[in-house]
Formats: structure tokens, C-alpha cells, sequence
């Protein structure tokens, strides 16, 4: 009898568990069935959202949970998008493998820009990130890498068609593929940041000399967050530009990077589900923006950031879990026979 009761108590708490994977696997098949109902310009749309959060979680890797500030992940990830490039206009390479070479070496070049980068914190070290950033712009135009980069005329790819002759456009193809990349890029950073690394950045983020008084390697800490970031940054820039079909020097100024930024804020720092909501600020609300007004689009954008920053100063992803625990308390506390 006692094990019969001492089980139910288990049983009872994997029902939450099994409606949350089930709800994640309607969610799933709801996005994959996306690009059938949509267009191709708005399944184009949708596939840099993706893109996007690929990018804002891995700056939130650095920045939300390692508490590190950077204005310069456009320059890893215009360095993705031109290894990807490169590699499928001069080499032929297949666009899969793509990816991995550019999250290596965004990876690798992460990892090697973090180690001078730990002698500086906090707006030392945005400045020295934004000048990264600054920089990428005309180290592509340089003309002793014309011959790889194209110069200030960029590099023209073709978009890849469906494999094994499936009856998909290639932006439905390129969608779905997407999508795939996405959904194991934040299954790695779930895992990531819930492991003893994730709490190792929390720790240094938010007491670096106890981090380090515990056992915490802070200077490595701090390096590893970098590489991390910049592989996600790379993927995405190696994504975005396969989805675009183009890459040029000026598409990757350091706006760019400062748009990034924006995204982890308005979608919430130290948030995985952050990233999503600020990929799709980041797409939605500047087209928003110039249909409302053609004369002054930033304008308008410049009302909507601070409109978000003054409703949500916890981000859209903070104000809907606050909106969740109000809403859950006001129905227990509605529930009949509580007792007051």
C-alpha cells in the first residue's frame, strides 16, 4: 500500500511533463506546416526569424547569462555568412556543411578575441566589441581579399532546391531546413545553460570573486562564453546568407550588431524564449514601422522600443511569465472551497 501511494505522488507530477512535451510537439508540426499555407516572401520572412533567434541566443549566452556586453556580434556574424559564401560559390561546397565550417571558425575566432577581451568589463569592453564590429565592414572591402570576398560587389549564391526531388519550392525547403537547424540549436543551448556551465556563467556574471573563491575558472569561463556566442552567430550569418542569396560588406555594418543587441533586450535577457520574441521584433516591426510612416520609419521604430522598454522592462518573454503567475494566482485564489 505505502508504494502504491508513494507512486502516485510521480505519477501526478509527469501528467505537467507529458502535456509539455505534447504542447512542444503540436508546435512543432504547427511550424513545420507553416510554408504549405504561407507564401514565399512570408515563408522567406519566417525563415529569418529563425535566423535571427539562432543569433540573439548565442548573444544571450554572453551577454544575459554571462553578463558580458558586446556591440560587435554582427562582425561573427557577417564572418559566417561569408564563409558559407565562399565556400559554395568558389569550393562547391554542399550548403550543409556550411554550417559546422562556420561555426568553427566564428568559434575559433570568438574564443581568440575573448582572451584579450577579459582585461576589460563592462563599457571598456563594449567599445571594444563595437570596434569589431566597425572594423568588418572594411575588412571585407579590403582589396587584398577582393579575391575571396568579392570586394564592395559581395558574392551572388544560389539558393539550394529540395533534396531527393521532394514536390517543395526552395524557400519551403529552405524553411523546414531551418527550422531543423533552429530547434537543435536551442535544444543545445537549453542543455547548455541548464549544465554546469550555464550555472559557471550565472556565477561569474553575478559575483565573479566568489565564482572564482568556488573553484570557477572565471578567465576560461568568460573565453568559452565568447566561442560559444560566436558559433551560434556564425550559423546564423552561414543561414542568413544562404535564405538571402547575397552578401556584401555593407550589409553587416555595425548597426547590424546594435540591432542584435536590441533583439536580447526587448525579447529578455537570460532567456532561451527571449530570442524568439526579439528575432521577430527585430524582422516585423521596422517593415512595421515604414508602412506607418514613409517620411520617418525610425521615428516610429524609435516610439516602439521605448513603448516595449517602458511596458516590458523585463522584456516581452519577463512580461509574460509575470502575466502567467498573476493570471494562475487570480484562478487559485478564485477556485471554490480555498480557504481564505
Amino acid at each position: 500500500m505505502s508504494t502504491v501511494i508513494a507512486a502516485a505522488p510521480r505519477a501526478v507530477a509527469s501528467r505537467p511533463v507529458r502535456w509539455r512535451w505534447l504542447s512542444l510537439g503540436l508546435l512543432l508540426a504547427g511550424l513545420a506546416g507553416l510554408p504549405f499555407v504561407l507564401s514565399g516572401y512570408h515563408s522567406f520572412q519566417l525563415t529569418l526569424v529563425m535566423v535571427y533567434a539562432i543569433a540573439l541566443l548565442g548573444l544571450n549566452i554572453l551577454t544575459g547569462y554571462g553578463g558580458q556586453i558586446s556591440l560587435g556580434h554582427g562582425a561573427f556574424y557577417a564572418a559566417g555568412a561569408y564563409t558559407a559564401a565562399i565556400l559554395m560559390d568558389r569550393y562547391d561546397v554542399p550548403y550543409a556543411l556550411t554550417l559546422p565550417a562556420a561555426g568553427l571558425l566564428c568559434g575559433l575566432a570568438g574564443y581568440l578575441f575573448g582572451l584579450p577581451a577579459l582585461r576589460l568589463q563592462g563599457h571598456y569592453l563594449a567599445l571594444a566589441t563595437f570596434a569589431l564590429g566597425v572594423s568588418m565592414p572594411q575588412l571585407l572591402k579590403s582589396r587584398h581579399l577582393e579575391g575571396w570576398t568579392g570586394g564592395v560587389q559581395g558574392i551572388v549564391i544560389v539558393k539550394p532546391d529540395a533534396p531527393f526531388g521532394l514536390p517543395i519550392s526552395a524557400d519551403q525547403w529552405l524553411y523546414l531546413y531551418t527550422l531543423a537547424v533552429s530547434v537543435v540549436a536551442f535544444v543545445a543551448g537549453w542543455n547548455l545553460l541548464r549544465g554546469r556551465i550555464g550555472l559557471a556563467l550565472v556565477a561569474v556574471r553575478d559575483h565573479p570573486i566568489a565564482a572564482a573563491a568556488a573553484g570557477i575558472d572565471v578567465a576560461r569561463c568568460k573565453s568559452l562564453a565568447f566561442a560559444i556566442s560566436a558559433v551560434y552567430a556564425g550559423v546564423a550569418g552561414a543561414l542568413g546568407a544562404i535564405a538571402v542569396q547575397f552578401v556584401a560588406p555593407d550589409s553587416f555594418a555595425a548597426g547590424l550588431s546594435i540591432t542584435l543587441l536590441i533583439g536580447i533586450v526587448v525579447g529578455g535577457l537570460a532567456s532561451i524564449p527571449g530570442a524568439v520574441f526579439g528575432a521577430i521584433f527585430i524582422q516585423f516591426v521596422p517593415n512595421l514601422a515604414d508602412h506607418l510612416s514613409k517620411a520617418a520609419p525610425w521615428a516610429i521604430y524609435g516610439l516602439f522600443l521605448i513603448g516595449f522598454m517602458f511596458l516590458m522592462p523585463s522584456g516581452i518573454h519577463g512580461a509574460l511569465r509575470i502575466a502567467w503567475v498573476r493570471s494562475a494566482g487570480y484562478l487559485a485564489a478564485r477556485r471554490p472551497g480555498r480557504r481564505a
